[in-house]
Parts: structure tokens; C-alpha cells; sequence
């Protein structure tokens, strides 16, 4: 495999990565908006809509350091450590 044909692959990787976390982001907005406009509308006084933004929003922010930070290098530090391992074996 060339280096061209690697460095695609990691790049459509990384890309589709940061597609995922587009569209994890889009579903919160949506999803969180929905449930706040119900819970104005159906219960004026009792917030309840923030408990599950809360927690969504845990994940959705490990979601983006994964994607965009240092979870991300770790993975691919990782990886790279490990390519060089099995060359060496060779």
C-alpha cells in the first residue's frame, strides 16, 4: 500500500468522523429543542427538559473530544505505535 493510499484512508476517516459528530450535534439540537418546547408548553414552572440536555450533553462532548481532540490523537498515536511494532517484526 503507498503512502498516498494511506494517507487517503486516514483522511476519509477523519472525515467521516467529523460527519458523525455533525450529525450527532444536528439530532441533540432538534431533539433538545423539542423536548424544551415541550416542557414550556406543557408544564410552565417544572424544568425538566434540562436533566436529558445534560446528560446528552455528556456524551456529546465526549463525542467531539474524540472527534477533535485529544482522544483523537491518542487513537491514532496508538495506531501508529503499533504499525511501527509490526514492522519491526517483519
Amino acid at each position: 500500500m503507498t503512502d498516498d493510499t494511506t494517507l487517503r484512508r486516514q483522511a476519509e476517516r477523519r472525515a467521516d468522523m467529523k460527519l458523525a459528530f455533525r450529525s450527532h450535534l444536528a439530532a441533540y439540537l432538534i431533539v433538545n429543542a423539542g423536548l424544551f418546547a415541550i416542557d414550556w408548553a406543557t408544564s410552565p414552572g417544572i424544568d425538566w427538559a434540562f436533566w436529558p440536555a445534560i446528560g446528552w450533553g455528556i456524551g456529546l462532548a465526549a463525542h467531539a473530544s474524540a472527534t477533535f481532540g485529544y482522544l483523537g490523537d491518542t487513537r491514532e498515536r496508538l495506531v501508529q505505535q503499533e504499525l511501527q511494532r509490526l514492522r519491526e517484526r517483519r
